[in-house]
């Protein structure tokens, strides 16, 4: 619920060969530590998690987890059943990931069904495993709304972040941080997406940093201390 600053989102390196390329992994990870950022997420939409069999996942995990140390690791678990999602959860948990995050199936329809579906997640991954909301509307075609977010935050305890990548996502920001303020949803960290695109403004809406994919990491690293 305190992070801050800059979740880079990791490609995933591949070799020629269709398999993760180990060398270039460890390099990434090694850059974007001297970038100065907070944390890492692997195994998002950026990081092509679909095209990876389980175990190259997990083995992706441990890699990134160990390469690492103490920088915080967040990985993407999202899937279309509950009992992959537990596995690959509790495989990276177990490995040192500092949480995951769950993205909603493209198949939800209404508000109730958003709610349950994280409830079912949570349910799933069981309460020691942290996990953020991933709200990106344009990728999945899911809607959630300030309403919505407070109701997953409030029935799920475990849940931590959001993951805000709505556009535009201003008002949904202000409105969050104004249930805060106001005593109708308990605090979570709000790392935003976009490639950094409105991350000042986003900022100045209550944003605690960025969670996205950038090519230059330490200019969004040093727009968020700048505006500390």
């Amino acid at each position: 619920t305190t992070a801050r600053g800059v979740y880079v989102i990791a490609v995933t390196p591949f070799g020629d060969d269709g398999a993760v390329d180990k060398a270039s992994t460890d390099r990434l990870i090694d850059f974007y530590a001297q970038c100065g950022v907070a944390g890492v997420t692997i195994l998002g939409m950026m990081g092509e998690a679909p095209k990876l069999a389980p175990e190259e996942s997990l083995a992706f995990a441990r890699q990134a987890v160990r390469r690492a140390g103490r920088m915080p690791v967040v990985v993407g678990v999202s899937a279309p059943g509950f009992a992959a999602m537990r596995a690959l959860a509790h495989g990276v948990m177990e490995l040192g990931a500092a949480g995951v995050m769950i993205a909603p199936p493209s198949s939800l329809k209404g508000d109730d069904a958003a709610v349950a579906y994280y409830g079912d997640a949570a349910e799933a991954l069981g309460p020691d495993v942290p996990f953020a909301i991933q709200d990106y509307p344009l990728a999945t075609g899911v809607v959630l709304s300030p309403g919505v977010i407070r109701r997953i935050v409030e029935a799920n305890p475990a849940c931590v972040m959001l993951k805000a990548e709505d556009w535009p996502g201003l008002e949904k920001i202000s409105a969050l941080r104004r249930l805060e303020r106001e005593g109708g949803m308990r605090r979570v960290s709000i790392l935003v997406g976009n490639g950094g695109l409105f991350l000042p403004f986003e900022l100045e809406r209550g944003a605690d940093g960025a969670m996205t994919g950038y090519a230059y990491p330490e200019m969004l690293v040093r727009v968020c201390a700048l505006q500390a």
